[in-house]
């Protein structure tokens, strides 16, 4: 199974520490070692880097760090491959342009039969590119807001539509992932996903997968709110929340504007989250 990262902040934030930890777990502390990607937003345009080599040891991952991120919404992924071949098309994360919007999309799951669901929107505007499940599920999404929506409608709509989709996607298979459009940051836990708020007061961090700390006061203002949300938390020292099966979020300048949580509330266990993967086929690791 694949990890997700995404940081939604209401001031451009840097995410290299963060992102440090993360790294590590494609192929030093994990074995997620098909590939990874991140992507950043500037202002309107994306700046995207994506490798199809582990992300601990990728160049590519050691010219972010150096770039020294900063960005109001960054999505990244790494990959361990359940469906569709190693290859920089079928990295994470997506992008599309919608309604004058670029849009990323990263997926953490395996998804089946999808091809079912696209009977009820035939693709007129979006096809994949690459071979995976996740991708196409990305297209699927867009395919029926551009379809449903000449203009782009407001947040607390999108919201609602988008909650729909993914629960005509759901029951495909296992459906993690974290959606963007440079403005909000939508995240749907189907296993395993959790978040934090940080705000003032702002306290030291230290990462799970490397012995390296940081103190936010000495970097923030009181002012600053940053969500980040992962697969598993990626500090140990730090409250972190997890999202309950089959729970969307909306954050928007770094705290949550929505949410849909069943009324049934459950929440998986790694192990748990694990041997669903199994069972329905997808490649499992233990996860660090």
């Amino acid at each position: 199974m694949c990890q997700l990262l995404g940081m939604n902040c209401n001031t451009p934030t840097d995410i290299v520490f963060s992102f440090e930890g993360f790294r590590r777990r494609g192929g030093l502390t994990d074995v997620h070692v098909d590939g990874f990607g991140i992507a950043f937003f500037e202002g309107k345009g994306v700046r995207i880097y994506q490798d199809d080599r582990p992300s601990a040891s990728s160049p590519v991952a050691d010219l972010i760090k150096g770039y020294q991120i900063k960005s109001k919404n960054v999505i990244a992924h790494i990959r361990k491959a359940t469906f569709g071949q190693v290859s920089l098309a079928n990295t994470h994360p997506f992008m599309r342009e919608l309604w004058g919007e670029y849009w990323l999309f990263a997926h953490n799951g395996h998804l089946q039969s999808l091809d079912q669901i696209f009977s009820d929107s035939p693709q007129q505007y979006y096809r994949p590119v690459g071979t995976t499940d996740s991708e196409q599920a990305f297209c699927y999404i867009l395919e029926n807001l551009r379809q449903k929506y000449n203009h782009k409608p407001n947040d607390e709509i999108l919201f609602n539509e988008i909650k729909h989709l993914t629960e005509k996607i759901r029951p495909m298979g296992i459906l993690n992932f974290t959606l963007t459009n440079g403005d909000w940051m939508m995240a749907h836990s189907n296993t395993l996903l959790h978040y934090i708020i940080r705000q003032a007061p702002f306290g030291e961090a230290k990462l799970l997968d490397d012995d390296v700390n940081i103190d936010f006061s000495a970097v923030t203002t009181p002012n600053d709110r940053v969500a980040v949300i992962a697969t598993l938390p990626l500090t140990c020292n730090e409250q972190w929340t997890q999202l309950a099966q089959n729970e969307l979020l909306m954050f928007k300048e770094g705290e949550i504007i929505f949410r849909d949580c069943p009324d049934d509330t459950q929440f998986l266990s790694i192990e748990d989250a694990l041997a669903k993967a199994r069972a329905i086929g997808a490649s499992t690791n233990t996860v660090t």
